[in-house]
């Protein structure tokens, strides 16, 4: 069984921060994917500190979707 991950939202930490709290709570496992910070820590400045990645397994793509959705129109 080879489920595939689907980027569901990119932003910014804050938001990101409540997604990932939101989907947890809801029992979905997702995958935060910060090139920014990653570049720091290697010792190199790239990609945009504002573009954060929410990841998340297709089978709970539905759902996770419909959670964006409801966090990005407060």
């Amino acid at each position: 069984m080879s489920d595939s991950i689907m980027n569901i939202f990119t932003g910014d930490e804050i938001i990101v921060n409540r997604i990932k709290q939101e989907l947890e709570q809801q029992g979905i496992n997702c995958l935060i994917k910060d090139g920014f910070k990653q570049g720091i820590q290697a010792g190199f400045v790239g990609g945009v500190q504002s573009a954060i990645e929410v990841y998340v397994d297709e089978k709970d793509l539905e759902k996770a979707l419909e959670t964006v959705q409801a966090i990005t129109q407060e």
